[in-house]
């Protein structure tokens, strides 16, 4: 169960990442035809963002005390001291430009560029945050594995 909802974590985070990419692309070429499409998606990465969090959360919560245990006694005491602390404090900007999200993409983006401009940057900045965290969290799971083979 704990490794279904890690993968699920991972599996969402991805999913937002790719999301924010596809919105990226749609905005650079933005008219009335896919604005829905905008909004919709930009809907969908904030929400399956959040589920993500909110898994990730629950997970950290109950179960990372033995991972931390682990990691802080092996070889790799860096993967929670600089990585897992990063990522707590990353995902916190990464939510509110999520969240910021669908609110960016509520204005005529086919009409406006500035409104096309700050929807860039804000896709950009989830995609390039959503790729650190997976890297990061990709550190977190190799300083587990390395401590618990140092036993």
């Amino acid at each position: 169960m704990i490794e279904m909802m890690l993968m699920a974590h991972v599996l969402l985070g991805v999913t937002c990442m790719v999301l924010s990419v596809w919105i990226f692309v749609d905005v650079l070429h933005a008219t009335e035809a896919n604005q829905a499409r905008i909004r919709t998606m930009s809907r969908v990465a904030a929400a399956v963002m959040w589920l993500a969090f909110l898994i990730a959360g629950y997970w950290y919560v109950f179960f990372y005390k033995a991972d931390k245990t682990v990691i802080l006694k092996g070889p790799w005491p860096f993967a929670h001291n600089f990585f897992m602390e990063t990522k707590e404090h990353l995902v916190i900007m990464l939510l509110l430009l999520v969240t910021y999200l669908p609110i960016a993409a509520a204005g005529n983006l086919a009409a406006s560029k500035d409104a096309r401009r700050v929807m860039l940057w804000v896709t950009g900045l989830i995609a390039l945050l959503a790729l650190a965290m997976d890297g990061e969290g990709g550190m977190v799971a190799m300083g587990v594995k390395v401590g618990l083979l140092a036993k």
